[in-house]
C-alpha cells in the first residue's frame, strides 16, 4: 500500500483504489515489536500455553489506507473497488496473556508508517522490481 501510494502521489494521479470495500478489520504490528516480543518470551516464558503475539486492536482497511495516505502526503481521492474480495471481516488476536506477562507493543502503526517509507524513500522508490 505505501508503494501504491507514494507512486500516485509521484505521478500525481487524482485517486488510489484499494480493492473491497474498505471494512474488514485487520491487526497490524511492527516488525521490530514482534522481534522484541520474541525475545521477552525467550526470556521470560516458559509454559505451554500458546502465546499469540500482537497489537491487540485492529482497524478497517479504509483507516489503514487513510494513515498511509497523511503519512505519505498523498492529497489525491481514496476509492474502493466494491467488484474485488473484502476476505476475512475480522483478524484480531487475543494477545491478553502477553500483556499479563508485561508486553506490550512500542511502535504505533502512524510511526511504523512513517519510518517504513522514509526507509522506502531511501532504498526502494525508485527501483524496478
Amino acid at each position: 500500500m505505501i508503494r501504491r501510494f507514494h507512486d500516485a502521489k509521484t505521478r500525481r494521479d487524482s485517486s488510489v483504489t484499494v480493492w473491497g470495500t474498505g471494512t474488514p478489520r485487520r491487526e497490524f504490528l511492527h516488525v521490530d515489536d514482534l522481534a522484541d516480543a520474541v525475545l521477552y518470551l525467550l526470556q521470560n516464558y516458559n509454559d505451554e500455553p500458546i502465546v499469540n503475539v500482537g497489537w491487540g486492536e485492529d482497524l478497517t482497511i479504509r483507516e489503514l489506507a487513510e494513515t498511509v495516505m497523511s503519512a505519505i502526503g498523498y492529497s489525491g481521492a481514496l476509492t474502493f473497488d466494491h467488484s474485488k474480495p473484502d476476505g476475512t471481516p475480522r483478524k484480531l488476536l487475543d494477545v491478553s496473556r502477553l500483556h499479563s506477562l508485561g508486553w506490550r507493543p512500542r511502535i504505533s502503526l502512524r510511526a511504523g508508517i512513517e519510518g517504513t517509507y522514509a526507509w522506502f524513500k531511501d532504498h526502494a522508490a525508485d527501483a524496478r522490481l
